[in-house]
């Protein structure tokens, strides 16, 4: 019983870090083609800091949850979560909100093999269903950005692809930490060689921010802080291949998104990714792994 009930806050917590980090990703496209991309990067994970480091407090685990004993671990995967943000970033500012985040979410797609090779897990018939139309969905909506007479398109296209691909060693990467070490320490390594790496390219220069530009980092950094950790959480709840469809439901908030803030209105090659993306997000919800016949290898 306990096992079910970590399963579903599994994908609970999921859903929630999906939604936060899309209304980052749309705080950031606010702001991705005027900021360089070195101080989106440091205001992005400096500002993350705050709520990480309350999280720990009103947990009790300040400051003992950032003692590790694999600091090589969190360098690792803090230096690949900074390039999958950059690459993010970038196709944040040639790309539509709703694009960009399908691209992105090709990386559960590559996660599952590494899951089942990396981590042992098993794949089941009705993951394999729910990854097939969510991955259906992906492709309609990328037709708008393959579609896209803006010159800089190809190069948000590349970016994503880049992003993807490294996200993917990352979610397996990050699994094998929840192990050893807090979602909160590795939120907060994140953030802090982030901030550090950020800082750095101060030198190939910034823009004075305005007030309203500094408001929308700042809530960049909030939710990112907050859904990393939130992401994580369910990381050691739930088994990577399981997590990886409800992935998809971001590309719902996307969509949203880019109606409210952008006034981009979806076409009907985006309303059927969105019915497949969803699709596959009930499929998983309505069957539990104990109710799934394992896929042989």
């Amino acid at each position: 019983m306990n096992a079910r009930n970590d399963f579903l806050t599994g994908i609970g917590l999921r859903l929630l870090a999906t939604f936060l980090m899309t209304a980052m990703s749309a705080a950031v496209r606010v702001t991705a083609d005027t900021v360089p991309l070195g101080q989106l990067i440091f205001w992005r994970s400096f500002l993350a800091l705050f709520p990480i480091c309350l999280y720990m407090v009103w947990w009790r685990e300040f400051p003992s949850a950032l003692r590790t004993k694999h600091p090589r671990l969190h360098v690792t995967r803090s230096l690949l979560g900074i390039f999958a943000m950059a690459m993010f970033f970038t196709a944040l500012a040639y790309l539509p909100l709703a694009n960009a985040q399908a691209l992105g979410y090709l990386a559960p797609i590559l996660v599952l093999p590494l899951a089942a090779f990396l981590l042992k897990e098993k794949l089941t018939v009705h993951i394999f269903g729910a990854v097939f139309f969510g991955f259906t969905g992906v492709l309609f909506l990328l037709w708008d950005a393959f579609t896209l007479p803006s010159e800089g398109a190809l190069i948000g296209v590349a970016a994503g692809l880049i992003f993807a691909f490294t996200m993917a060693f990352v979610r397996v990467h990050t699994k094998t930490m929840t192990q050893t070490e807090s979602s909160a320490s590795i939120a907060f390594y994140l953030a802090l060689v982030g901030s550090v790496v950020g800082l750095a390219t101060i030198a190939f220069g910034w823009i004075t921010l305005s007030t309203t530009m500094f408001g929308w980092l700042a809530l960049a950094g909030f939710l990112g802080g907050i859904g990393h950790i939130v992401a994580n959480e369910a990381t050691a709840r739930a088994p990577v291949s399981t997590l990886a469809p409800f992935d998809f439901a971001g590309l719902i908030w996307a969509l949203g998104f880019d109606v409210i803030l952008f006034s981009t209105v979806p076409g009907p090659m985006g309303l059927i990714g969105v019915f497949a993306i969803t699709f596959a997000a009930l499929m998983v919800t309505f069957l539990g792994p104990s109710t799934s016949k394992p896929v042989e290898h």
